[in-house]
């Protein structure tokens, strides 16, 4: 990820929210890692105005209190919340959690590997999705301010 905000990590069991970690430091991603363990800490994180907002929320669906899918069910409906971009990473294969999870806007549905080199593939991907989304919406801005730049020209030139 080539953003410096942090990743916010929404889960319960400290083994995956360690080889999480592991996995982007193999990796190189330097965001921040800010790790919660279930969905109520998570909004808590979110709202708290002092706390950065993430680039993006890594989403395990089974914890305690509030589940992922709670979760999102909140943080979709909340104007300030509802554009950070969640992938869903969990040991779910169920059809109503992937299907659920997408209705509710996820951006990606990720299924926890159990071999760490697998694990690592997927956290990869979403590293590479997301560098790549960045790249695209850099381009759009860098074209948007071209536009921008050749039209005061026009303009100038006129007057």
């Amino acid at each position: 990820m080539r953003d410096l905000r942090p990743i916010l990590l929404a889960e319960d069991d400290s083994v995956d929210a360690m080889t999480v970690k592991r996995a982007l430091k193999d990796l190189k991603v330097t965001n921040r890692l800010v790790h919660v363990v279930d969905g109520e800490q998570a909004l808590e994180y979110l709202r708290n105005e002092s706390n950065k907002k993430p680039c993006l929320i890594l989403l395990d669906l089974n914890m305690p209190k509030m589940n992922g899918i709670e979760f999102l069910k909140v943080a979709k409906a909340d104007e300030m919340l509802k554009t950070i971009p969640v992938v869903v990473l969990t040991t779910s294969r169920q059809e109503q959690d992937i299907v659920e999870s997408f209705e509710l806007s996820v951006a990606g549905y990720m299924v926890k590997a159990v071999d760490y080199k697998k694990f690592v593939e997927v956290i990869r991907t979403i590293d590479l999705y997301w560098s790549l989304s960045k790249l695209a919406e850099q381009e759009e801005e860098e074209e948007r301010g071209n536009e921008d730049a050749r039209l005061n020209a026009n303009t100038a030139h006129r007057g």
